[in-house]
């Protein structure tokens, strides 16, 4: 099987080489080579793809594919499910936010933050307790296997799909300012390694992939704002008091209202933020590959800590790149008179804030090493994403709705495998298709999917006992199909992009509105369902609730 998969994948390269070759990508702006960046990526590439072979040896079953086997401490998983979660928009587009916007940038700091005590609180131990290796297994529990797998696997690709989009633009545009090499073959490498983390490695690769990338991450994020910080003694004060004389807003940058000024909108963006983490089927999946629920519920204390932690850097960064380069024009496309926009000219675009502030306060080599971070932390989570939407298909959608639990595990995992190639030819044409579009909307795509369709779902199947299967099916249809279509009807999709005059869904973001009615809907379908079959779900809540709190029973079979 894995000499079949390489040939797939030696195949995928050639094939893509040389389609490389036939269109013109137009004027690209390549930077120069950036020899520190590559040497310190193709030792991160090195390193990953060797911890890949190892992992591949110890794969045997479908639990060492899916989970690990169950055996990562529940420090390890803190350490990847923050690797997991530190995305290049964190990274990134936080600190491009704050730059352009100040304070106000802190409003998806926030968001992506306070979602975890929901996953800790409402999720992570239950999740541990009723599951195997997909949240479908929990959502499904004692509900018709068939219809809530076949919501809970579209939910997942759908929200696969958007996130993979954004990540893969995001490094190809990455690799092209600061490699020097082509957007294709940008997009090109990318898809390859993270077919490779998956396909050969399952769960254990793509966790030592994120441990290594959080560590680099956080390593190099602390050093960036104590670079920011010391320049400053120390006084942040100081830091955003000389922010505040050269950044074009002025005092503005200081107060909210800067980023969404729309209290509707604000509000709407942080729902679908909070309630999105609690769906994102990578995320949940993380809480499989420890031993037990009390693991689950360490490695979301520690993660969010990890994680908060990192979001306060991404703030001392952004007010960094405000004091430190706003004033510099070799950061800036130099108008004919010399002149600059400090909000619309810089270099790379405002996301490449923290790669100049890099070299502002390292050098070359520091500017390559958070190079290297930032493609790291894309493979990461191109990574993650793969495997959650490879197991969709395998083990939600073939192995318990196509054949009925009449498959062996071998054959599971091999489908999987298959899975993750294909998934990731996929997301190579499509990060090639999209290279000109306004990704920026697909990741908050993601996020509203997550919390409208899988969210409540997932929620409600563990938290309310009247909760049926025609309930949850239809609930979780309305809450996908409502959350799409109202990014589609928004202004980002609408207007931007589809050229219309004004759109008809007032707001960018959905979730305030889809998300209730995903609920709402679960609860009126669930309370008219009389049926023979529903009376028989709701009394197997009871037995659900005990293991759910309990753990009794809870499947044990990669538990060390």
């Amino acid at each position: 099987m894995n000499r079949i998969l390489l040939g797939l994948t030696l195949a995928t390269i050639t094939a893509c080489a040389a389609y490389a070759a036939g269109p013109d990508l137009g004027a690209v702006s390549q930077a120069a080579t950036n020899w520190p960046a590559i040497g310190m990526f193709l030792f991160f590439v090195v390193l990953t793809l060797g911890i890949t072979y190892k992992a591949a040896k110890g794969t045997k079953s479908a639990a060492d594919f899916y989970a690990a086997g169950g055996g990562i401490s529940a420090g390890t998983n803190a350490l990847a499910i923050a690797g997991d979660y530190m995305s290049a928009a964190s990274f990134l587009g936080i600190s491009g936010l704050v730059y352009t916007s100040g304070f106000d940038g802190l409003i998806y700091s926030t968001g992506f933050l306070v979602g975890w005590p929901i996953v800790l609180f409402l999720i992570a131990e239950r999740l541990r307790n009723l599951g195997k290796f997909t949240f479908a297994d929990v959502a499904s529990f004692r509900l018709d296997q068939t219809a809530i797998r076949i919501i809970s696997a579209v939910g997942t690709l759908v929200v696969v799909a958007f996130y993979l989009i954004a990540q893969m633009v995001g490094a190809g545009k990455l690799i092209q300012l600061l490699f020097g090499l082509p957007y294709l073959y940008a997009v090109i490498i990318v898809g390859v390694l993270m077919i490779v983390y998956v396909a050969f490695g399952g769960m254990k690769a793509t966790t030592w992939v994120q441990v290594i990338k959080a560590c680099l991450l956080l390593g190099g994020a602390s050093f960036m704002a104590g670079a920011v910080l010391l320049k400053y003694g120390f006084n942040p004060e100081a830091l955003f008091a000389s922010s505040v004389q050269v950044h074009p807003k002025g005092d503005a940058i200081m107060a909210p209202g800067g980023l969404v000024s729309n209290p509707i909108e604000a509000i709407s963006l942080g729902v679908g933020l909070m309630f999105g983490t609690a769906g994102l089927p990578h995320i949940l999946m993380r809480f499989f590959t420890v031993s037990d629920a009390q693991a689950a519920r360490k490695s979301v204390f520690y993660a969010t800590g990890l994680i908060g932690y990192f979001y306060i850097l991404t703030f001392i960064i952004g007010f960094g790149g405000i004091a430190l380069l706003m004033s510099d024009p070799s950061y800036f496309k130099l108008g004919a008179a010399g002149t600059f926009d400090k909000l619309k000219d810089m270099i790379g675009g405002t996301n490449m804030v923290a790669v100049n502030l890099a070299n502002a306060v390292g050098g070359p080599y520091f500017l390559g090493f958070i190079s290297a971070v930032a493609f790291a932390t894309i493979l990461a989570v191109v990574a993650g994403l793969t495997l959650a939407g490879a197991s969709a298909v395998s083990h939600d959608l073939y192995a318990q709705v196509i054949a009925r639990g009449r498959t062996t595990e071998k054959h599971e995992v091999n489908l999987s495998k298959i899975s993750a190639v294909v998934i990731g030819i996929v997301a190579i044409y499509l990060g090639y298709v999209f290279e000109n579009q306004n990704v920026a909307f697909m990741v908050g795509l993601a996020f509203a999917v997550a919390a409208s369709c899988n969210f409540p779902v997932l929620a409600m199947s563990i938290l309310w006992r009247g909760t049926t299967t025609w309930g949850a099916l239809a609930g979780g249809l309305v809450g996908l199909i409502s959350a799409v279509g109202m990014v589609v009807l928004s202004k980002a999709v609408w207007v931007v992009t589809f050229g219309n005059a004004a759109p008809i869904f007032p707001y960018d973001n959905p979730a305030l509105f889809s998300m209730p009615l995903a609920f709402v809907t679960i609860w009126a379908v669930s309370s008219l369902d009389k049926s023979r079959k529903a009376q028989r779900e709701r009394a197997a809540f009871e037995a659900q609730f005990v293991r759910s709190e309990t753990g009794i029973g809870a499947v044990g079979a990669h538990a060390h």
